[in-house]
């Protein structure tokens, strides 16, 4: 069945207390470099037949009403090809 994931990350200018948790950690457990980190959600869904435009469709309503949190959060859709990598298909909750 095809699958389509949904990225949710927190928007730019939104705090991110749990990323700045891990960026304080890594130097800790060894890891030097990183200057920063955004935790972020994905979810995969795994769809019934083609995915089209209209299924596209559908999952950025989920992605606006129940994944994610547009006024604090972006999301981005993209579909799984057979290899389990993704195209970038859609943006949204831009800011």
């Amino acid at each position: 069945m095809p699958k389509v994931v949904v990225d949710v990350m927190p928007k730019p200018e939104i705090l991110d207390p749990q990323g700045k948790a891990v960026l304080g950690a890594l130097p800790r457990l060894g890891f030097s470099g990183v200057t920063e980190v955004r935790q972020g959600k994905r979810f995969e869904i795994e769809v019934a037949g083609e995915v089209t435009d209209e299924v596209l469709a559908r999952v950025r309503e989920m992605a606006e009403t129940l994944l994610s949190n547009p006024v604090i959060e972006n999301y981005a859709v993209s579909v799984l090809d057979a290899a389990g990598t993704g195209d970038t298909a859609t943006r949204g909750a831009a800011g």
